[in-house]
């Protein structure tokens, strides 16, 4: 068994990318620890949770439980049993503090995602994690990455080489097409708010996208050509693209998900399980174990199983 932590972000954090990896990890024998910058319970994004607030009838009285948009950009019905346990779990009521990890006795990593800014920004800026972080990766430890939760690997420095733990590797992260996207639909659906799904926004003079997740990452890696998005020839690639379809503990299909030595990164919420049992593999049977491809499809962890 391997002990595990899981860092949200104190607020607003995305409650399927902490959930359902705690879930996975949790069934398959592992001890999860939570760890948040001030040791104080997290609080995730009830937008999200809820599925409430993102249409645009949202602040009408008496139709702001009609979720439409919300039941697909928000958590599935999975999500939210997951996330219904994980409160539940006396390491999410009693998180350890960022300051207090140490790698020595941490077997592995995940870093989760989100978006809203408020919250997500402190998460992402955060020195004490970076600084942890890049211990991990010094010590060839697995580290799960999904979604923003890329951008803190991308900015931790590895005090090893000077530059970013992900230099030299290849990475997956929410891409500027998904983001663009989520910011489009809510321009429409939550108009009154319309970067609620854009944590950094450009400035002036900046070209679009300059500030999204797959910019930075892509900043931060030896080669542009180290980022990965789906390929086009995948036989799932409407279903891993269309944003409408999440993964399941019985169908990976619409995940994407990379690994590159002991590191493995996702994209978005609905590549959750398949990420987590990624992980699992690795914990499992061991880093020098698994096979040797460094993009992990996803019809790896479920033949695994």
């Amino acid at each position: 068994m391997a002990r595990v932590v899981i860092t949200p972000a104190s607020l607003d954090y995305d409650p399927t990318e902490v959930a359902i990896p705690w879930a996975v990890l949790r069934r398959a024998g592992h001890e999860v620890v939570i760890a948040t910058a001030s040791g104080v319970r997290p609080e995730p994004d009830l937008l999200m949770l809820r599925g409430e607030g993102l249409d645009p009838w949202s602040c009408v009285p008496g139709l702001s439980k009609l979720a439409v948009v919300g039941r697909i950009l928000g958590a599935d019905a999975n999500a939210r049993r997951a996330h219904a346990e994980l409160e539940a779990d006396r390491a999410f009521l009693h998180p350890i503090r960022f300051a207090d990890l140490d790698p020595s006795s941490i077997d592995a990593l995940v870093l989760p995602g989100g978006h809203r800014a408020r919250g997500i920004r402190p998460y992402l800026e955060d020195p004490m994690l970076h600084a942890f972080v890049a211990a991990m990766f010094d010590a060839q430890k697995p580290v799960g990455a999904i979604c923003h939760g890329v951008v803190v690997a991308a900015r931790a420095t590895s005090p090893r080489t000077g530059r970013s733990v992900l230099h030299g590797l290849r990475t997956t992260s929410l891409t500027w097409a998904q983001e663009r996207l989520a910011t489009r639909i809510a321009c429409v659906t939550r108009f009154w708010d319309p970067t609620y799904y854009r944590t950094y926004v450009e400035e002036p003079g900046e070209p679009a996208g300059h500030r999204s997740v797959q910019a930075e990452v892509t900043r931060a890696l030896a080669d542009p050509a180290d980022y990965r998005d789906v390929p086009r020839d995948d036989p799932h690639y409407a279903r891993k693209t269309s944003g409408r379809v999440r993964d399941t503990a019985d169908d990976d299909t619409p995940a994407f998900v990379v690994r590159d030595g002991a590191y493995v990164s996702a994209r978005w919420p609905g590549d959750a399980h398949t990420f987590a049992r990624t992980l699992d593999l690795l914990l499992s049977r061991g880093v020098r174990d698994v096979r040797s491809g460094s993009e992990a499809e996803p019809t790896a962890p479920m033949n695994a199983r």
